[in-house]
């Protein structure tokens, strides 16, 4: 199991988002997505998307709330994958030129209307509930197959 992390930055009804348009056979290619990745060895979720942000964006957020988790089985046609979602609402810095594609503040309104994987027009909309998120994305062949979620209030 791959553990990860994934949050959306939040500013004025716009989130940040990145673009997957500049890495060689990136699974997400040409998606938008937020920010995040792998965690590394001895990282807690928040050491690890802090970190990711950082790396990704240049900005340092700060206090990122812990929305939900999201488990992908096979979701590489191999490893399991586990993202610890998270939001944030206070950063500092400037965003840089990505290496892994083009970041852009995007209305929130227009979130679902992005080339997005189909899962994340599931869950995106529950980042604004009031409830912490469990959920399961089944993914064969990059088409989504099926999923199941837990909400805890």
């Amino acid at each position: 199991m791959i553990l990860a992390t994934l949050c959306y930055i939040k500013k004025d009804g716009k989130t940040l988002m990145l673009h997957r348009i500049k890495k060689n056979n990136d699974i997400h290619a040409n998606k938008w997505n937020g920010l995040g990745g792998k965690m590394e060895k001895g990282e807690t979720p928040e050491d690890g998307v802090i970190r990711e942000v950082r790396e990704e964006s240049g900005l340092i957020i700060k206090n990122p709330h812990l929305r939900g988790l999201l488990t992908f089985p096979e979701f590489d046609g191999e490893n399991d994958w586990y993202a610890f979602v998270f939001t944030a609402y206070k950063y500092e810095g400037n965003l840089i030129d990505s290496n892994e594609g083009r970041l852009e503040w995007i209305e929130d309104e227009q979130l679902l209307n992005l080339p997005l994987w189909e899962g994340d027009r599931i869950f995106l909309p529950w980042l604004e509930e009031k409830a912490f998120f469990s959920g399961r994305f089944i993914y064969k062949n990059g088409k989504l197959k099926g999923y199941d979620v837990c909400f805890y209030y």
